[in-house]
């Protein structure tokens, strides 16, 4: 079964995870998370802040800080 899409298209602003230069607070990673898929950085910010005193938000930010590089 074939679904027609009809020209739907996510509005995510680069093609790569990359941390920018501009706009970051610690490292990008949250910068470059919200660049990436379209959403706002703000949100990232807190999901990342609930993430982390419920999970392993600080080990995810830390890994994803290694992992991805520079614009």
């Amino acid at each position: 079964m074939c679904i027609a899409r009809s020209g739907y298209a996510p509005d995510m602003t680069s093609s790569q995870l990359v941390r920018p230069r501009d706009g970051k607070m610690i490292a990008g990673v949250c910068a470059g998370l919200a660049d990436r898929f379209g959403i706002s950085r703000t949100l990232v910010r807190i999901a990342f802040v609930i993430f982390g005193l419920v999970g392993a938000g600080e080990l995810a930010y830390i890994v994803l800080w290694i992992l991805m590089p520079k614009q």
